[in-house]
């Protein structure tokens, strides 16, 4: 194929990569002097850079395109050209029987043109190595897609750390006034020192949360690193007053999406036809082939090196070769290649298997995550309405102070709970995408539109 020759900006932009780049360009902050990121585009574009795995695959691409013209190169024209300079001696005798010695400067010069006119295994063999130049392109283009997900991915397990960390300090805060209104009762003998031991333990426990949380964010920020080799700084965050989107269309159309277009399946219907091509390739073998030969040579030797007139000799002809016994070695190569063929239509069957369930699983992990969601944003709603009304309660009297430290503790996990649900739901739309084959620039720049600058939205 031809997009493998061109340059890695190109064919980064056959699946519209090439915004993101554009985008880090504008904003002056390319990969080699990003030291810190913000946005979404600073990490894929540093991770584009920075991924070992993407230049395996990319290299690996170039190979199978250079292997393709070399095989195409066995079908062309060859020229050569040889020159030989020779200083004889020769011991002769002469008219008369006498010894004679005869002391030449010999050359022989020659232009001899080579053209395949049948050659099947050569040609068998130039579209067995195209074919698995197409395999290694859409494996390729499977790499960029995974690092494209996987950044996503761990960017938002960043900002889910991070929402859950705030959301404990919140909880802290109210646990702390909650005890602290309970010493205040508690100095005036209107509090048992059980409920201010109740409360004392509360506000461990919600202490060792947000060491434990502290801890997921280091990690989470560290997995971000890992992948895209640039420090995590003060990153956009989820707008909460984004309405996400749904999955589209029923789980038969993603089904039919991945089949068409997931990378992998492609790649892994290259390899059948490279395999396929194998075997025509090892029939070949056993082919006649016949070659155009065209030569021109300049001479002043004979044979055994003799001293001759200088001669100049055209010659065209056909070469033809057909091979009889080679020892069983073709016969057993065709065996070879069939059982490759058999392996590569199961490693086909195999993937196609994985893709469709991943397809599904996505697909009901995404229409699932919607459904959490929308019951988790009730559930808040709620939490905060028991809360409030639980503090109201306890005020007047009418409920203990362990009633007012559960529903803190239900309100804030209620929080944690949907902002989890959220992520969970982004994550689980890029992965059906990416299963599909379907996940562009386009839904990764949808996702940066969801984020907004901290700094605008404490604002």
């Amino acid at each position: 194929m031809s997009s493998f020759k061109r340059l890695p900006t190109i064919l980064l932009g056959l699946i519209c990569l090439t915004p993101i780049s554009s985008l880090a360009a504008e904003s002056g902050t390319g990969p080699s002097t990003l030291a810190v990121g913000e946005t979404l585009e600073d990490f894929f574009t540093a991770a584009i850079d920075f991924s070992p795995r993407l230049r395996i695959a990319e290299e690996n691409m170039n190979i199978g395109g250079a292997r393709e013209q070399q095989a195409r190169g066995q079908l062309l024209p060859q020229v050569n050209a040889n020159a030989g300079v020779s200083d004889n001696r020769q011991r002769a005798p002469d008219f008369f029987g006498n010894p004679s010695l005869t002391e030449f400067d010999g050359e022989r010069y020659s232009v001899t043109l080579s053209q395949a006119l049948f050659d099947w295994q050569a040609w068998s063999a130039k579209k067995r190595a195209s074919h698995i130049e197409n395999q290694l392109e859409s494996q390729f283009f499977y790499e960029l897609a995974l690092l494209l997900a996987d950044v996503s991915d761990r960017y938002l397990s960043v900002l889910q750390a991070q929402d859950a960390l705030i959301s404990v300090a919140s909880e802290m805060d109210a646990v702390a006034n909650q005890l602290a209104q309970i010493q205040s009762l508690f100095d005036v003998q209107q509090a048992q020192i059980t409920d201010l031991r109740q409360a004392e333990a509360s506000l461990a426990a919600v202490e060792a949360n947000q060491l434990k949380l502290q801890a997921e964010l280091a990690i989470a920020q560290e997995s971000l690193r890992t992948i895209t080799g640039i420090e995590v700084g003060d990153i956009y965050v989820l707008d909460p007053e984004i309405s996400l989107p749904d999955a589209e269309n029923n789980i038969q159309y993603w089904v039919q999406m991945a089949r068409e277009n997931n990378q992998q399946i492609k790649a892994s219907r290259y390899a059948l036809d490279a395999a396929e091509e194998f075997i025509a390739e090892s029939k070949g073998a056993s082919m006649p082939r016949v070659t155009l030969i065209a030569q021109r040579q300049n001479s002043n030797l004979g044979f055994q090196n003799a001293l001759i007139d200088e001669t100049e000799t055209t010659y065209v002809g056909v070469d033809i070769s057909i091979p009889i016994f080679s020892g069983g070695t073709n016969r057993a190569r065709i065996s070879e290649a069939r059982s490759q063929q058999n392996i590569a239509e199961n490693e086909l069957r195999q993937i196609e298997l994985e893709a469709n369930a991943q397809v599904r699983s996505a697909y009901l992990q995404v229409q699932s995550s919607k459904l959490l969601t929308e019951a988790a944003e009730r559930l808040v709603e709620s939490t905060q309405i028991s809360s409030e009304a639980m503090q109201r309660g306890f005020e007047l009297g009418t409920v203990t102070n362990v009633d007012v430290l559960n529903a803190l503790r239900d309100q804030y996990q209620a929080e944690r709970d949907l902002q989890s649900a959220r992520y969970s739901h982004i994550k689980f739309l890029l992965l059906l995408k990416r299963e599909a084959g379907v996940l562009s620039a386009d839904d990764i720049l949808e996702v940066s539109s969801w984020l907004v600058d901290p700094e605008t939205q404490s604002n």
